[in-house]
């Protein structure tokens, strides 16, 4: 996945922010066949009723929203982002239960005493199966999140 330190840098913010919740949101950018590149970020909120420290809920409202600015923009939605509030930045059984779509990218920020820490990307696998860690590459032209 690439991405601009302004998106890395709000993702971060957002899992600061929501702390001790979970906060959630989307990747908007582009995806061809080098894979993903993510320009902005769209801040969502979550949705869940119970258990916001350890569980988000994004709604299809919220997706639809999120496709709205992305097409406004003439991008895409390309993934997913969440933090795990003092849990490790790594994907947990219900992040692989509920992920939608395999080929897009998943952000997790690590969130340590309301500070973020480790920020790491997935890629679903086709047969949904498991995520494979994808490296974070960082892109150089700057766009605002």
């Amino acid at each position: 996945m690439r991405a601009t330190d302004d998106v890395l840098n709000a993702i971060r913010r957002h899992g600061a922010e929501a702390y001790p919740e979970e906060g959630c949101g989307f990747l908007l950018g582009e995806m061809n066949a080098d894979g993903v590149r993510a320009t902005r970020v769209h801040r969502a909120g979550n949705e869940r009723a119970t258990e916001r420290e350890r569980r988000f809920t994004l709604s299809p409202a919220a997706y639809r929203t999120a496709e709205a600015a992305a097409e406004d923009a003439g991008l895409d939605v390309v993934g997913f982002y969440h933090s795990h509030p003092d849990a490790p930045a790594r994907p947990s059984e219900t992040d692989l239960t509920e992920a939608p779509f395999s080929g897009y990218a998943y952000v997790i920020i690590g969130v340590e005493d309301g500070q973020p820490a480790a920020l790491t990307a997935w890629q679903l696998a086709p047969d949904r199966s498991r995520f494979v860690e994808d490296d974070i590459t960082r892109d150089a032209a700057a766009t605002p999140s």
